[in-house]
């Protein structure tokens, strides 16, 4: 599902502002956006004037943003800062994504000459908000998120449909928080495909029980 009508995916037919512009029986506007391919937490502003209070909030980087993804690989530093700036449109941005390893699995699933594939859960909180910002972070270091098309690994994404029938991106806005007249805290539960996933790689995972 899209946020709004876009050129780019012509293709869509269900609209988040729609439906909860019909659900609610007046207009809002979106403030937090995702990928097409990405799920979870959504903000909408139901006045022009929270619209624009919040884009501040989220310009000062007052907004808190928190997501998960299962990657391809272990990650060397379990834990750190991704500073490597992106170009959009043509300009160079900085860009900065902090990650944390949450856990590591190892599964019986050949690829190439291994026996085995090794993933990870991460946790990653974004500290700008550019144009696929974490697919082409986790891209950059070589731990593309599985289900990622055209950041991520091909052999990989591959092998996930023939196995397991995968066809979605494995990355999911957990959280927004903030500070707007009181402290707000918005959740997501995981799309049942994540959910599916990830208990495949804890039914099947080799490595001892932490």
């Amino acid at each position: 599902m899209l946020v709004h009508r876009s050129k780019i995916a012509a293709d869509a037919t269900e609209f988040a502002v729609q439906l909860l512009r019909d659900q609610i029986g007046q207009k809002v506007y979106p403030v937090h956006r995702l990928d097409r391919k990405t799920s979870g937490v959504l903000l909408f502003a139901k006045t022009p004037e929270a619209n624009s209070e919040l884009a501040i909030l989220f310009q000062e980087r007052k907004i808190k943003k928190t997501y998960i993804a299962i990657v391809r690989g272990w990650l060397k530093e379990k834990e750190g800062l991704i500073d490597y700036a992106l170009k959009n449109d043509g300009k160079t941005q900085d860009a900065q994504t902090y990650f944390k390893a949450i856990r590591e699995f190892e599964i019986p699933l050949p690829h190439g000459q291994f026996l085995t594939s090794r993933y990870s859960l991460l946790e990653l909180r974004p500290r700008t908000g550019r144009f696929h910002q974490i697919r082409k972070h986790l891209a950059h270091i070589r731990h593309p998120i599985l289900g990622d098309r055209p950041h991520g690994c091909n052999k990989q994404n591959r092998l996930w449909k023939e196995k397991f029938g995968l066809t979605k991106m494995m990355l999911h806005a957990k959280e927004l928080s903030f500070n707007y007249k009181k402290e707000i805290n918005i959740q997501a539960k995981l799309q049942e495909i994540f959910r599916q996933t990830l208990n495949s790689l804890i039914e099947n995972n080799r490595l001892p029980l932490e």
